[in-house]
């Protein structure tokens, strides 16, 4: 992986700590608009991190593969989990 380990390891850490603490406010039978507000939040971190992870293989992967004779490949993995985080599929 190209991307700040570092970072993406701390962004996964908060969003486990977030999950943990919903299974808990679900336990505890908290109010649902409560329980959605932190899903959204841990939704968020997972695409920062979403986000930092296929920059750094976009600055770096794909564009190393570019200086090959087959570029076409790392392009299309790119596109195609682009194409799934927009739903274009």
């Amino acid at each position: 992986m190209k991307a700040d380990k570092d970072s993406v390891t701390r962004k996964i850490r908060i969003a486990k700590g977030q999950l943990d603490g919903i299974l808990k406010m679900i336990d505890d039978d908290r109010y649902c608009i409560d329980i959605v507000t932190q899903l959204m939040a841990t939704e968020s971190i997972l695409k920062k991190t979403i986000h930092e992870v296929l920059q750094a293989h976009i600055r770096s992967c794909v564009s190393e593969s570019l200086h090959t004779d087959n570029p076409d490949e790392k392009i299309e993995e790119a596109l195609s989990v682009l194409e799934k985080m927009v739903d274009l599929t």
